[in-house]
């Protein structure tokens, strides 16, 4: 089985730690999303949507993370607290997964951007009124995780880690690589990282997070002008 992955992206990293965590076999198929090899001939006879991360297993093949993770949870009958047989958890963990695309997944990723990847290596100043607005945003999803989705449990489905904690994670560590704590102020919300990164083991935790954490300093290096291409589209996005 091959799994197509930049650890540069959320959804990547929480199939790659998912995936080691569960010692399921796989070969490491690196991909540059910043190079735009997901535009490349061979990628698109994989994935046609071109994003990461992309699954094939022999024959078949997967894109959208979730579909991923669940897709692995399922064939390699990994432990049931990943992904519980109770309709009620099941369900806790469904309307997280459901929820996050357009809250921590889109906010946390717009913050990213407009603090380190469009002024520091598309050289685009960002004006404060938008990224004001993009961090009341990210405070909002913040804020929900925190009161609706983690309450006073341990985890969001209960006393063990699932995939919901996997996936969300992944989003709220990708503003801190650009330098934004957005842990400070938030006892609850460290306390529930720190139980995840237990949870995974903050040897894999580290390993997986250490390309996102080093990004103030990875961008230094990164060619902008291969970024050029997709610049209208960024602007468009984020802007």
């Amino acid at each position: 089985m091959e799994l197509y992955l930049d650890l540069f992206s959320q959804p990547c990293r929480s199939v790659y730690i998912f995936a080691k965590k569960n010692n399921i076999p796989f070969e490491f198929k690196q991909l540059s999303l910043m190079d735009g090899e997901q535009y490349g001939e061979e990628f698109g006879k994989i994935n046609l949507i071109r994003k990461a991360p992309a699954l094939r297993d022999g024959d078949f093949c997967l894109a959208e993370s979730i579909a991923i993770l669940l897709y692995l949870a399922e064939k390699y009958k990994t432990p049931d607290f990943w992904y519980p047989p109770d309709l009620q958890q099941r369900a806790r963990i469904n309307e997280y997964l459901s929820w996050q695309h357009m809250a921590i997944r889109m906010h946390g990723s717009k913050i990213f951007w407009l603090r380190l990847m469009i002024p520091k290596v598309l050289g685009v100043d960002v004006p404060q009124d938008k990224l004001d607005a993009a961090l009341e945003d990210l405070n909002g999803s913040l804020k929900l995780l925190e009161d609706k989705f983690i309450q006073d449990r341990p985890f969001i489905a209960g006393e063990h880690i699932s995939l919901a904690d996997l996936v969300a994670i992944v989003e709220v560590m990708q503003p801190v690589g650009s330098g934004l704590d957005v842990f400070e102020g938030r006892p609850k919300l460290s306390a529930w990282r720190d139980r995840v990164q237990a949870a995974i083991g903050k040897e894999l935790f580290d390993e997986a997070h250490q390309i996102i954490l080093g990004a103030q300093e990875r961008v230094k290096l990164l060619d902008a002008g291969k970024l050029q291409f997709f610049k209208p589209k960024i602007l468009k996005l984020f802007l």
